[in-house]
């Protein structure tokens, strides 16, 4: 049993680290740092409520630390649980800087620890079906792919994710997901396009078109804020047909509402949101949307530390999404192509 401790109890810690440890065989959920307020003790009476990092550092038995922090207190967090000696796992986004996030894998390889990434979203249903079928070829060879995520939020949320700061921002709170995404199933681009937006007029981005070039196709990463009428969330052509997907994976919504993990039909997408592929000679058909399950990131983490897997979500994996960023923001910056560059 691998007793892991979590810093950050706000959205990232409440719904996406504590319920999926608490969940996960073979991990213990031993101790939560949350800074105000009472709620940990609330959710998770049998496990101990701490004010600061020291106070679950001084706590030996704990191997794993989730890190669940403001984007911009990752790098430090992270870097000084590795150097007590802790396996770490890092939300989205890895760091606010490539830099931060190579000085990260150097810390880990120093310490011989466990360093990943929080991709939950490599784990959503829709995801693990794009992945199949882009995979079985009975797409042919893809020449366009486009993610995206789309949601109607026309005033600024109170809390740090829309005020201005290193990290804030719809570019590093959704790109992560499709960047990752895209670097999976397509590896390294050639060159980077991007317009960064702000479409509501305040001092964050709130929209951003990230283009990657391949020597054969294209990948379109697109986010809004203000859509009230979604697109799909995946749309893919090739040579032999195309995939289209609605409707994101059903994990989140009751993870937000504070429900655990499992159960018979956990991670079910709904049969009217399956996706349609149509195929040149044949008949549009429903593709049944694979299964998803965040508990199965943690369980390779699980594994990872005890020799028994390689790691799925490396901190290399996560310094490239955050290359990718700058070089993102670079591109929107100069408006033109940036050739991809390690830096």
């Amino acid at each position: 049993m691998i007793r892991v401790g979590v810093i950050g109890f706000g959205l990232a810690g409440q719904s996406f680290h504590a319920p999926i440890i608490h969940t996960t065989p073979g991990l213990e959920l031993a101790c939560i740092v949350e800074r105000s307020g009472s709620l940990a003790p609330k959710i998770y009476p049998n496990v101990r409520a701490v004010r600061t990092v020291d106070e679950l550092l001084a706590d030996e038995t704990i191997q794993l630390v989730a890190v669940a922090t403001p984007h911009n207190s990752h790098f430090e967090l992270a870097r000084r649980c590795m150097l007590a000696g802790r396996h770490v796992v890092v939300d989205k986004p890895f760091t606010v800087t490539s830099a931060e996030a190579r000085e990260l894998i150097k810390v880990a390889a120093q310490q011989k620890r466990v360093l990943s990434v929080y991709q939950n979203r490599r784990y959503d249903g829709d995801f693990l079906t794009v992945k199949k079928l882009v995979q079985s070829g009975v797409l042919g060879d893809v020449v366009e792919y486009e993610a995206r995520y789309d949601r109607y939020r026309p005033d600024p949320r109170p809390n740090w994710r829309d005020q201005p700061g290193p990290g804030s921002g719809i570019l590093f709170d959704l790109g992560p997901h499709l960047i990752d995404q895209a670097l999976i199933l397509f590896g390294t681009p050639l060159a980077v396009n991007a317009s960064i937006l702000r479409q509501r007029g305040f001092a964050i981005d709130d929209a951003f078109d990230v283009c990657f070039e391949y020597p054969k196709l294209r990948a379109l990463l697109r986010a809004r804020i203000l859509a009230y009428a979604p697109g799909p969330h995946f749309l893919i052509h090739g040579t032999k047909g195309s995939f289209s997907k609605y409707g994101m994976d059903p994990q989140e919504d009751p993870l937000r509402r504070g429900e655990l993990p499992g159960g018979e039909h956990w991670g079910e997408d709904p049969q009217e949101l399956w996706g349609t592929l149509s195929v040149a000679g044949a008949e549009p058909r429903k593709v049944k949307t694979e299964i998803g399950d965040y508990r199965n990131l943690y369980a390779n983490v699980r594994d990872a530390i005890l020799g028994k897997a390689p790691l799925e979500v490396t901190a290399e994996q996560g310094f490239r999404t955050m290359r990718a960023i700058e070089l993102a923001q670079q591109s929107s910056g100069e408006r033109c192509w940036v050739p991809w560059n390690e830096g």
